[in-house]
């Protein structure tokens, strides 16, 4: 049971990290700035979708174990960059963006808890 779940979750971590570069890919293209913007976007939107996923699984027994464990554990983590927001934060500290590093990480983590919650509340009301 042990090596299922393990490859449950490399797989979708897998596919949540190959999401994760194809979108930070595509909006840095769309956005150049010195605001880590495409990162910030994954960081939301994967706050929404793990509260989603978790508002599905609290709705009864629609989500095997295996499911949410592929969905929350691997898609999720895969996805969303918290290690890359670190890193970001500290290159904006470096450069002397203090500015852009308060709206970064203050708007990340408001807007990312808020977004979880968003995302659960969705699904209580479906």
């Amino acid at each position: 049971m042990m090596i299922k779940n393990i490859l449950v979750v490399g797989l979708g971590g897998g596919l949540g990290s190959i999401a994760r570069f194809l979108c930070q890919k595509y909006l840095y293209e769309w956005y150049p700035h010195p605001f880590p913007f495409p990162t910030f976007v994954v960081n939301i939107v994967g706050c929404f979708l793990i509260g989603v996923f978790f508002g599905i699984a609290e709705k009864g027994n629609i989500l095997s174990p295996e499911m949410r464990i592929f969905l929350i554990t691997g898609i999720c983590g895969g996805f969303t960059t918290f290690s890359s927001f670190a890193n970001e934060g500290v290159a904006l500290l470096k450069s002397g963006d203090f500015l852009y590093f308060s709206l970064y990480v203050t708007l990340s983590v408001v807007l990312g808890i808020a977004a979880t919650f968003i995302g659960i509340a969705l699904l209580k009301i479906i």
